[in-house]
């Protein structure tokens, strides 16, 4: 009985990763994320059990405390059991309380890596994360609690990639700007990446906030650069 703790990365089927794949077509049991694309649920068997428990901001969701006893019960019954998370496990995928719950039942698991929005969604739209001199280093960080940041460190970093931002889209630009982000810093918004329904928006710190005005950004990722495309 093994728990396979599995990234399904970004956009559809196409974007598995091999093992992904090959696990996904043998599962007893899916417990899954909101994912880009529904069809990776179709590469099942038709035994599987498929259960929902994917998370988005301001919707009733499964709290993280039933999705960890789901995961002690189904892994204590079942062989094949995949937590099948949006993008990489490891990156804001709530990993370690969960892998916490099934510490004390000796339950196996595996950690299979997906392709994070992080990487794809700035390459979708057109932009490299780094460039030899204008690009040296990029960070990620959740916008969720813009608050606790140490926002005079990242207004320094020449790439930022921020996920989980877009409700508080207008107060980290003026945190940035407070802690003299040039204005004219370009600004990516990429929404529903990898998905059909996928949107962007390009410009500045300046001007953003006037293309984006009374729009619904979630979910996306938004990126801050120096580089100059």
């Amino acid at each position: 009985m093994t728990i396979y703790f599995v990234g399904a990365g970004v956009g559809g089927v196409d974007y598995l990763t091999v093992k992904a794949h090959g696990l996904i077509t043998r599962a007893d049991v899916i417990i899954y994320d909101a994912l880009a694309d529904s069809q990776i649920l179709d590469l099942a068997p038709a035994h599987c059990l498929k259960v929902d428990v994917g998370k988005r901001g301001g919707r009733v969701s499964t709290s993280q405390q039933k999705i960890n006893q789901m995961l002690v019960d189904y892994g204590l019954q079942y062989s094949l059991v995949i937590r099948l998370k949006s993008g990489d496990p490891g990156i804001f995928g709530r990993l370690h309380p969960e892998l916490e719950a099934i510490a004390p039942y000796n339950i196996s698991y595996e950690l299979i890596p997906g392709i994070s929005s992080v990487l794809a969604a700035p390459l979708w739209a057109g932009m490299s994360l780094t460039e030899k001199h204008q690009g040296r280093h990029f960070a990620v960080v959740s916008g969720h609690d813009p608050d606790v940041l140490d926002w005079s460190i990242l207004a320094s970093i020449d790439t930022l990639v921020i996920l989980m931002g877009a409700r508080n889209l207008p107060l980290i630009i003026d945190y940035l700007l407070g802690c003299d982000r040039s204005s004219d810093s370009s600004i990516i918004i990429i929404k529903n990446a990898g998905r059909k329904d996928q949107q962007i928006w390009q410009g500045n710190l300046s001007n953003m906030m006037d293309q984006v005005q009374g729009i619904s950004l979630s979910p996306c990722v938004i990126v801050i650069s120096n580089i100059i495309s």
